[in-house]
């Protein structure tokens, strides 16, 4: 088969993993003249994004898409009718360096279906990673999908060569996972997880202890994992408790979701629809206020619904059933309760606080300070300003908050 139908077929079979950004590992270049490529930012097939909105390239294939598994809501599950194709190493190879010289891409994300045994597949995605840094001198991103049941010396070279190692947990509940992929077992990939994070702890306690050998290199961007949304019962609520669970266990970097999206002749024990793409964003917004806002992941969803709203944002969602914590009077509010004022970033928050210690903040000065004055107004106090009681408890307030329908244009 021809490298480029190669190609074709297996960037198509990579992209129903979500979990290729390439942010937070450690900075390199090559301008010493002794390697070739970088991860240095900027430097401009995969687009995937920082946590600062920069875009980067990525090289995302798939090794193979065969696969011994048959996973019901895979496309390259054994059992599915697919063209299938594989690429050698050398090919691997040879594809990200003649990719990279050309400025098409930044780094590589590789992963594979399972052939032979667990360890071989590994032995296969590790090889590529090592002829890239050890023969080409390779210092773009690397991240590699790690196989669970590999063997833990493979795993430990995949983590001295790649900058993020990651396994799909897939599903939320360990049944849906035994119904939907039973060649899977999510304690084992679990117990791959916990054996990451030892090693990355090892790693950055050996950079604390003063010593002249330098510690062992091990994902210095750490690990991550995807799960799918919609491919199960699993609610929102159930989905952020186990994000929730694998940040705290494992200090995962970041948990991806994956919106289902249904397949060919596939099983009657999948929906037949997608969900909305709209439930996969309202996840990842979630997400964020457990990782950066302070929220409990039990807070952030009814108990009794179970389900994130659709049409308005989390935190939004959040502040409206609890309107009796509202107003605040951002000039003297302490970190956390800005942190759950709609519209009120991380960044806007740490604006705020800076400003309020040398001048008191006025209504004018919201602009300045990029706050969202629609949003954030109704559940704000300022020495000029106090929302009437009406407007914040009013029963109109959540439509008037949200978003106004688009006409969506035909794309041409």
């Amino acid at each position: 088969m021809e490298l480029l139908r190669k190609l074709e077929i297996l960037a198509d079979a990579a992209k129903y993993d979500a979990s290729c950004a390439s942010s937070g590992t450690e900075m390199r270049d090559s301008r010493d003249g002794k390697g070739l490529g970088s991860t240095a930012p900027g430097m401009g097939i995969c687009h995937s994004y920082a946590p600062d909105g920069r875009c980067i390239s990525l090289l995302k294939v798939l090794l193979t898409n065969a696969c011994n598994y048959d996973c019901l809501y895979c496309v390259n599950r054994a059992s599915s009718n697919v063209p299938r194709a594989r690429f050698t190493v050398d090919e691997v190879v040879k594809l990200t360096i003649d990719f990279y010289r050309r400025n098409y891409i930044e780094g590589l994300f590789l992963s594979s279906g399972i052939i032979r045994s667990p360890d071989y597949t590994m032995e296969q995605v590790v090889s590529v990673a090592r002829k890239l840094r050890e023969e080409h001198r390779f210092r773009g991103y690397i991240h590699l999908k790690t196989i669970p049941e590999a063997d833990e010396a493979l795993i430990a070279e995949a983590g001295r060569y790649a900058d993020r190692l990651s396994i799909n947990i897939e599903t939320p509940l360990e049944e849906s996972l035994t119904q939907l992929a039973p060649e899977k077992d999510q304690r084992a990939i679990r117990r791959t997880m916990g054996r990451l994070r030892l090693k990355l702890d090892e790693t950055a306690e050996a950079k604390k202890t003063v010593r002249r050998a330098k510690p062992p290199r091990f994902a210095p961007a750490g690990q991550s994992t995807q799960m799918i949304v919609g491919a199960d019962a699993a609610n929102d609520r159930v989905i952020l408790s186990t994000s929730a669970n694998l940040y705290g266990a494992y200090k995962l970097k970041r948990v991806y979701y994956s919106a289902f999206s249904p397949i060919p002749d596939a099983s009657r024990a999948l929906p037949l629809q997608a969900p909305p793409l709209v439930r996969e964003h309202r996840l990842y917004q979630a997400d964020w206020l457990m990782r950066f806002y302070g929220f409990d992941a039990d807070e952030i969803v009814e108990e009794n619904e179970g389900m994130l709203p659709l049409d308005i944002d989390p935190k939004l969602a959040w502040a409206l059933r609890h309107r009796d914590r509202f107003p605040l009077d951002i000039n003297t509010a302490s970190h956390e309760e800005l942190l759950r004022v709609p519209g009120f970033g991380t960044r806007t928050v740490q604006r705020i606080l800076a400003t309020r210690r040398t001048t008191t903040i006025r209504l004018a000065d919201l602009a300045r300070l990029n706050v969202v004055r629609n949003k954030a107004l109704p559940f704000i106090v300022l020495s000029d300003h106090r929302p009437s009681p009406s407007v914040l408890d009013g029963a109109s307030l959540r439509a008037r908050l949200r978003p106004k329908p688009q006409q969506l244009g035909f794309g041409f």
